[in-house]
């Protein structure tokens, strides 16, 4: 069974952006993924694995406002809300908007920012609002937020908190590209220095079709079964000795009921891409590891030995007897 309204502008964004980017196609669908979900991405990898590259192509392929905020240990939270100005031939002060007030925000090495900032920048992405001077003013319908980090050099960044770390909808970690999609990286460049590059053109999607897919996408038919599924999934964080003693010795701390709404709106969302009317066990499955690795705290035994958040969410997902 398929939508009764196929998702034609994603699926050529989806291929554009495809196209564009050589690998990363798990990054490209956690972004459409993020898009039809109202979500938000926070991005590890080193740099140069395309994460700049592929938000700027999700936004060229919409008509929507994009900006890029390269985050700093000397920012200020004016640097991105934006302040009130004074005007001395008006004899009062003018609020200049800040960059967040965009449509599309990439947040390059959000760690790098101070905590005030940090705070700041929680408030745009919960409540979709920004508050400067006592007034409170509401960010765009489509707001996103892509946000980066490096998994390598710590020195100079704070921590994010758990608080804001359980807004970003998902956690994508990146890896080095194949051999063979390197070597079309090298190519792909080799060509756009010869001025030879294609430039594929695409519709750009409006402000209101996304939103209108976001109202298909929650329409999503979501079975009983599945759902008390993506419950028992994340409650196995909570209570792991239930499924496995190993996870017991692994965890600290298991993911909030915002992680089981999350994984729900992933799940449809996936499937929307997918040209279903439906969820699948299998989005659930795919789309876990991303929404809980990092809602969960490992125990010091598990960092001792290495244990990555991922691996106990697919050792969860091994445990627990899908539908």
């Amino acid at each position: 069974m398929t939508i009764s309204q196929t998702p034609v502008d994603f699926a050529q964004l989806k291929q554009h952006m495809q196209t564009t980017i050589v690998g990363q196609s798990k990054l490209v669908e956690r972004l459409l993924i993020g898009v039809l979900t109202e979500g938000h991405l926070l991005v590890e990898g080193v740099p140069g694995l395309a994460k700049t590259t592929a938000v700027r192509t999700l936004a060229g392929g919409m008509a929507l406002g994009f900006q890029r905020i390269q985050f700093t240990p000397d920012m200020i939270p004016g640097d991105i809300t934006g302040s009130d100005i004074f005007v001395p031939a008006d004899g009062h002060f003018r609020f200049v908007a800040g960059p967040l007030f965009q449509e599309i925000i990439l947040a390059d090495e959000i760690n790098r920012a101070p905590p005030k900032v940090q705070s700041a920048l929680l408030e745009a992405m919960q409540e979709q609002q920004i508050t400067v001077g006592g007034t409170t003013r509401v960010l765009p319908p489509v707001f996103m937020v892509m946000a980066t980090q490096n998994p390598i050099e710590q020195e100079g960044t704070y921590p994010l908190p758990e608080a804001q770390l359980d807004r970003f909808i998902m956690k994508v970690e990146l890896d080095y590209p194949s051999a063979d999609e390197e070597l079309e990286v090298l190519r792909r460049d080799t060509a756009r220095l010869q001025g030879a590059a294609a430039v594929s053109a695409i519709p750009a999607l409006s402000a209101a079709q996304v939103l209108a897919a976001r109202q298909t996408v929650n329409h999503i038919y979501l079975d009983q079964m599945l759902e008390r599924y993506i419950v028992a999934v994340v409650g196995a964080t909570r209570e792991p000795a239930r499924w496995d003693d190993s996870l017991a010795g692994w965890l600290n701390r298991g993911a909030s009921p915002r992680a089981t709404l999350a994984l729900a709106r992933c799940a449809r969302a996936r499937a929307y891409l997918a040209g279903r009317d439906f969820v699948e066990p299998g989005d659930i499955m795919d789309i876990a590891p991303d929404v809980l690795n990092h809602r969960i705290e490992l125990s010091f035994a598990a960092r001792a030995d290495a244990v990555r958040p991922r691996q106990v969410i697919e050792r969860i997902l091994e445990k627990v007897p899908a539908p």
